[in-house]
């Protein structure tokens, strides 16, 4: 069996997800081209045979539908030699799509891949896809369900978590998030999207906001306490928790994961193939672990993730160094803190989604890179990358450097 090396990440920057955002002009195949373009520049990857182009799309649909990976190939100019597909696992798309390139490549079903994924959420609306979660009536009786948000101030109220505790961790975020883009710790993988004239859409994260605090933050209504109660979501939680006798609507728009457009591409082969191309590896995919929770509350999956992924190469998470868990709202980092007893000062020590935003399919290749860079930054040996996703799964890769 072959391990499977990273030898590459990028990403774009994340632009904010209104008409106004920096990315908002061009089409998701222009944001995947731009990923894959970077990527062939840096490594000369399309030298040799590509196995498949994987990439993560929460929402398939309209420009962002099809086989948007093998668009974006062609779109790049990479030949017509190179394939291309897409996985979609909700929030968690991008990170299954490294999983199934890491896959391939151990079991000896391909040397040279490319994974990571692409999300313009200025474009298409979250569950633009439809399907019957949301919309059949007899489903959603059956399973108790409830939207993200909801299901994050269940997640809150049953943690016992105030609003200052959701504020302060989302205002660290902030801070962190800001502190990086400083340091220049983003530095190794974001690059710069330009549009068909070559100019320069946008070079940085587009909605940190730097000086961000708790007090500010607490100025911020509750975003989704009218779709618990006048959608009658407040009634089936508690049905499905009898113990909540009353839903605190903690999260905002300030603490809850920031909706922005980008993508992510990721070279992942064989040790072979880095002697053709001449590359060096800069980690190892070691293991990967996909999980599910109780899909009314949703949230909960990335610990037990992140514990299966450790243990297929024998660690405890206590062994682990950093961790990358994906910011979808802040209770959701607060209750993986509290369950696997993994301090603040290794997890998300960059900041996260509330800061930099959540772009659905492109976040968990963002994420990979982050953690890599970060890890040959301080020295770090393992790292854990997990996001929780829709309906109740949580999906989990662990790398190790070289």
């Amino acid at each position: 069996m072959s391990e499977a090396f990273i030898y590459d990440a990028v990403r774009t920057p994340r632009g904010s997800a209104r008409a106004s955002g920096g990315l908002h002009t061009l089409s998701p195949i222009d944001l995947g081209a731009s990923v894959l373009s970077a990527l062939r520049n840096r490594t000369g990857f399309d030298r040799l045979n590509v196995e498949d182009v994987i990439f993560g799309v929460g929402d398939g649909v309209d420009d962002q539908g099809a086989n948007l990976a093998r668009s974006s190939a062609l779109h790049a100019g990479l030949g017509d030699a190179i394939p291309g597909s897409v996985i979609s696992r909700f929030c968690a798309s991008g990170l299954d799509a490294v999983n199934l390139a890491a896959a391939k490549v151990v079991a000896g079903h391909g040397d040279l891949l490319v994974a990571g994924g692409v999300e313009m959420m200025s474009l298409i609306p979250i569950a633009g896809t439809g399907g019957p979660w949301g919309s059949d009536a007899f489903f959603n009786t059956t399973t108790n369900f409830t939207p993200l948000g909801v299901a994050a101030d269940l997640l809150g109220t049953l943690e016992g978590h105030t609003r200052e505790d959701v504020d302060a961790y989302a205002a660290e975020s902030q801070a962190r998030a800001a502190r990086a883009w400083s340091e220049g710790r983003f530095a190794k993988s974001v690059v710069p999207v330009r549009d068909f004239n070559g100019a320069i859409c946008l070079e940085r994260d587009e909605i940190v906001r730097l000086g961000t605090t708790v007090e500010s933050l607490g100025k911020l209504k509750p975003a989704f306490a009218d779709m618990a109660t006048k959608g009658g979501f407040g009634e089936t939680v508690k049905q499905r928790y009898p113990q909540v006798n009353r839903l605190h609507h903690l999260h905002t728009g300030g603490n809850s994961s920031g909706m922005v457009d980008g993508a992510s591409a990721i070279l992942i082969g064989s040790e072979e193939v880095g002697r053709q191309l001449g590359l060096k590896p800069r980690g190892r995919i070691t293991a990967s672990a996909t999980t599910a929770c109780d899909p009314c509350l949703m949230l909960v999956a990335p610990a037990e993730a992140a514990r299966r992924a450790a243990a297929r190469r024998g660690y405890q998470l206590a062994d682990i160094d950093l961790f990358e868990v994906n910011e979808a709202f802040a209770s959701v980092v607060l209750r993986f803190m509290r369950e696997t007893g993994v301090p603040h000062d290794r997890v998300n020590v960059n900041g996260g989604a509330i800061a930099m935003g959540h772009p659905i399919g492109a976040t968990g290749g963002m994420l990979v890179g982050t953690l890599l860079d970060e890890m040959e930054r301080c020295g770090a040996r393992t790292g854990i990358v997990t996001l929780c996703a829709g309906l109740g799964l949580g999906v989990a890769t662990l790398i190790e450097r070289i």
